[in-house]
């Protein structure tokens, strides 16, 4: 599949999280959110927006368009019923973090919990899949390939690698775009098929479908 938005490829997930972080392309997840929406309505769908993200996308037009439930990456301020970053950890079966800059990859990959989404992506059994967006140069830098070869090391990521881009500030095609959504999600899909029917051998344990909610 090259594009991902001519055709409506099965969805296997079945409780979605998404989490978009700070580039420019998290203008384009309003977008995605309907294609989900639209084509699968038997997926629930819960969204998670990092502050730098806000800058690109409102939390009020991701949650009118897409019509699932949209979070603040922050810890509350008033006491919730349950524990946010908990409830993000049990909940999905199949997380995509899109877009994913170099600064989450970076904190995911360093074991940080300074957010509820990082903290519940270190501690769920899920499928995530992370689909880099990046700046000019950081596809080539000594950073994104350390942190990718320790988050492609865990038996529940997968890096979806990003594609030539263009530049919002330099014009050329010199910045890396994320895979689109559709690749991506397949890519979540093969992942938690292999996590759930793991090979003789393999690392993986019990797929996310055996952890308790």
């Amino acid at each position: 599949m090259t594009g991902g938005q001519d055709a409506v490829e099965p969805v296997g997930a079945r409780r979605l999280l998404v989490i978009g972080t700070g580039s420019v392309t998290a203008a384009h997840l309003p977008f995605w959110a309907s294609w989900l929406k639209v084509g699968h309505p038997g997926t629930q769908v819960r969204y998670v927006l990092t502050g730098a993200a806000g800058r690109f996308v409102t939390r009020e037009a991701l949650a009118a368009i897409g019509g699932g439930e949209v979070l603040a990456d922050r810890w509350p301020d008033e006491p919730e019923p349950k524990a946010r970053h908990v409830d993000l950890a049990q909940w999905p079966d199949t997380v995509v973090v899109l877009p994913a800059t170099l600064n989450y990859l970076a904190r995911l990959a360093l074991g940080l919990g300074d957010s509820p989404s990082l903290l519940a992506l270190q501690c769920t059994r899920a499928a995530i899949a992370l689909a880099p967006a990046l700046p000019p140069g950081g596809a080539e830098s000594a950073a994104y390939a350390d942190h990718t070869a320790k988050l492609r090391a865990r038996p529940n990521v997968v890096v979806v690698p990003p594609h030539p881009g263009r530049s919002t500030t330099s014009g050329k095609r010199e910045a890396w775009a994320p895979a689109s959504f559709p690749d991506v999600l397949a890519a979540a899909d093969r992942l938690r098929a292999a996590l759930a029917h793991p090979a003789p051998g393999d690392r993986g344990g019990p797929g996310p479908e055996h952890v308790s909610n």
